[in-house]
Order: structure tokens, then C-alpha cells, then sequence
């Protein structure tokens, strides 16, 4: 690793093979924003691949951006392209279709011969190992507020070709208290954990909340691709399991969470490959998996990854999840939600989906008004139970309308 300025890190972008070289970057709040501009500037025309992009990414024409998972960043940009895939699979695309050239990095300085991706690790140590073997280029943005965390996040320093240092506070998502609604589906959502199981929480209100009502549970293991401050309740509350490694892929929160992360041995950061893999998955001990939707219809497909035919999000983690949750034993595959969409007045359990599925055959579906447990139903009792149980009392007699001969 060698410590240099902008200049010598332009000029080393400005020599990748190619007219449109392919760059990985950090993302989630862990891009590198100041290597992310001079990569920008540098540039005419690049391929950045990275995940749940937030604010501040470059938009114009030949800056294009590949990513399975679509984040507010780059919503809505004709320049995106989407990739859908389950994450639990994107980092074979670094060794086969989309091999990066570079890859962009936020870390913490270096200790004992190594550098830590802190609060992202996610899909990163694939691209790495893909470039090195290549002989291509590692770029570090070296920030000392980035907290050091161990497993698959530590990456060594002769790995890394070029440091940035970088002093700066890392991003947080804005605050959020879950409503008396996202409490009420939270609290039936938690009535599904057991003593000594495991939890994966998405991110979001109802999420959130489902970790704020888990607090009285005990000996509870954490396996989820991402955290963000429930953890810290559940922490403090002594709903974990002291002995247990809390195993994540991602940090998704506050300054405080950061924090709490940093040097902490029980905070054990996983790649890809490893924290979504649904037979891992399925190894965790009464998996609880909770994930939320935007719709969900009548055969129990849910849709969390679009809006009026246009991406939003994407698949994530959540069909890695469900699919393991369904085989652990004594799991739960939960998707939680609203059962009314307040902005379009629309009821968010429908007859059949218009959009593509994201993940269908999960144990229960919760809204504000009940939990349909539609595992193992006929379809006739699946469709019965989601309009009586989770959907809103003002779509009830039209769903019952449009149930077909399959609900009779």
C-alpha cells in the first residue's frame, strides 16, 4: 500500500485498459466519495458496479452504473442498468460476465498489516480477489473514523495499491421512529422468534420494529445481511446470545451503531457469498427472516422491487432468506408490511401481481390487522387467510370477488 495524493490516483484510473473500464465501489454509506469523484473526473466514459447507492453519485452520460440492487443514488437514472440477480450470486459475476478492472474502496488505517472495509464488506472481497489476480488496480480511500471490524472485512495492505487518506464522518440513512402501526405489526412479527433462535431484520420501519419488540426474547443469534440500530436494543436489552457471533455483511445506521461496531469481537462481518447462502441460512437454529414487500398478491408472491413497471429496488437478500428460512428448522420466512399504501390509496394485498416477483411460498404475511400463516395452505385457505387476516377491512370484498376458482 502506498500513500499518495489525487494526482498519482487519477493518473493511475487514467490508465485502465479499455474505452469503458468496469470499476467496483464500496456502497451502501460506505462509498468512497472523494476517490468516487476524481474516478468521475478522470473518466470519460466508465462502468462503476456497486450496491444500494445513495445520494451524491455521479449522473451523467458515460458514467454508467451496473448494480443488482438499486438505491436512491442513482433511482430513476436513464444511464442505471439493473441487474437482477440474487445477491447471494452477483459476486460470480466479478470472475465471469463483469469482471472489474478496479475496484474503489473506503477503509479504516492500517493496523498490523491490514486495513478494514468497516461497515461494508458485502460483495467487495470477491471483486478484490478479482482484480489482484488479474493485476489490476486497488484503491483505498483510508478514513480513521471508519470503524475496524474483523472477519472478511480485513484485507491486506499489500493487496491495496494506492492510499487516499481521507478524514471525514461516515454517512448515516436519516432517522426514523416506527409508527404505532409499524409497532402493532412489529409485535405480532416477533411473536414468531423463539429463545435461542436466530434473527435476520431488512432494513426499514416494520424491521425496526420487529427488533424493538424482540427485546424480551433470550439467547437469540444474529445471521442477516445487514443491521442497523434494533441491533443495538437487542444488545443492550440481553436478547443475545453472549457466546454467539453476530454475523452480518453490512452496518446500515447511526453514528452510534458505528461505534459500537468498531473493535468489537462479537461483530463478526461476512462476505457475500457466505451470509447469503441459503444453506448457511438454513444451518441457523429456528431462522426467523423478516422482510418487507410493497405488494403482495393472493398466491403469496411478493413484490418488493418495483413501482408502476419501473425498478425501485431490486431482489437483495431477500429470496437467499426466505429460501433458507423455510429450511431451518423451526424457521419462519415472514413478510411484513402495511396493508394499505397511504400515498396511492391502494391496498398493498392484491389479487395477482402486475410486477415481477421478488420472493413467493413464505410462512406467514403480517399486516396491522393479523398474520396470515399460509405455509402448507391450499391455495383456496392461502387466498382466504390473506384476505381475512392481513388485508385492509375496505379491500376484503373485492379481493373475495377476484378470487378464482383456485380459492374455492
Amino acid at each position: 500500500m502506498e500513500f499518495v495524493n489525487e494526482a498519482v490516483v487519477s493518473d493511475r484510473l487514467a490508465a485502465l485498459p479499455g474505452d469503458e473500464p468496469r470499476v467496483a465501489v464500496s456502497g451502501n454509506f460506505a462509498t468512497p466519495h472523494e476517490l468516487l469523484r476524481i474516478l468521475e473526473a478522470t473518466l470519460p466514459r466508465v462502468r462503476a458496479f456497486s450496491l444500494n447507492i445513495q445520494e451524491g453519485w455521479p449522473r451523467r452520460d458515460g458514467f454508467v452504473t451496473e448494480t443488482p440492487f438499486v438505491g436512491p443514488g442513482v433511482r430513476g437514472d436513464p444511464a442505471m442498468e439493473y441487474l437482477p440477480m440474487r445477491l447471494s450470486l452477483v459476486p460470480r459475476l466479478f470472475g465471469t460476465s463483469r469482471p472489474p478492472h478496479a475496484v474503489l474502496l473506503h477503509t479504516s488505517t492500517p493496523r498490523d498489516g491490514k486495513v478494514s472495509l468497516g461497515v461494508e464488506v458485502n460483495i467487495m472481497p470477491a471483486a478484490i480477489e478479482q482484480v489482484v489476480a488479474r493485476g489490476g488496480l486497488v484503491v483505498a480511500q483510508v478514513n480513521p473514523r471508519m470503524p475496524f471490524t474483523g472477519g472478511d472485512a480485513l484485507v491486506d495492505v499489500d493487496h491495496v495499491d494506492l492510499a487516499l487518506e481521507v478524514d471525514a464522518p461516515l454517512p448515516s440513512p436519516r432517522p426514523w421512529s416506527p409508527d404505532a402501526l409499524c409497532a402493532a405489526v412489529g409485535e405480532r412479527v416477533a411473536g414468531y422468534a423463539v429463545d435461542g433462535g436466530t434473527v435476520q431484520l431488512g432494513i426499514g420501519q416494520i424491521p425496526d420494529a420487529a427488533a424493538g419488540a424482540l427485546t424480551t426474547r433470550r439467547g437469540l443469534g444474529v445471521w442477516s445481511e445487514m443491521v442497523s440500530d434494533g441491533l443495538l436494543g437487542l444488545d443492550r436489552s440481553g436478547a443475545l446470545d453472549p457466546h454467539r457471533p453476530i454475523s452480518v455483511s453490512f452496518l446500515f445506521g447511526s453514528p452510534e451503531l458505528y461505534e459500537w461496531a468498531d473493535d468489537n469481537p462479537r461483530l463478526v462481518m461476512r462476505r457475500t457469498e457466505v451470509i447469503n447462502d441459503p444453506a448457511r441460512i438454513a444451518a441457523q437454529p429456528s431462522m426467523l427472516s423478516v422482510n418487507t414487500a410493497l405488494q403482495v398478491d393472493l398466491f403469496d408472491q411478493a413484490n418488493a422491487s418495483y413501482v408502476r413497471s419501473r425498478i425501485y429496488s431490486g431482489f437483495g437478500g431477500q429470496p437467499d432468506f426466505v429460501t433458507g428460512a423455510l429450511h431451518s428448522a423451526g424457521g419462519h420466512a415472514v413478510v411484513a408490511l402495511r396493508s394499505w399504501h397511504e400515498g396511492s390509496d391502494t391496498s398493498t394485498i392484491v389479487p395477482r401481481l402486475v410486477e415481477p416477483a421478488t420472493s413467493f411460498q413464505h410462512s406467514v404475511i403480517v399486516t396491522e390487522h393479523g398474520a396470515a400463516e399460509v405455509f402448507g395452505r391450499s391455495s383456496g385457505d392461502q387466498a382466504r387467510l390473506l384476505i381475512g387476516c392481513a388485508a385492509d377491512p375496505r379491500a376484503r370484498d373485492a379481493l373475495m370477488d377476484a378470487v378464482g376458482p383456485f380459492g374455492r
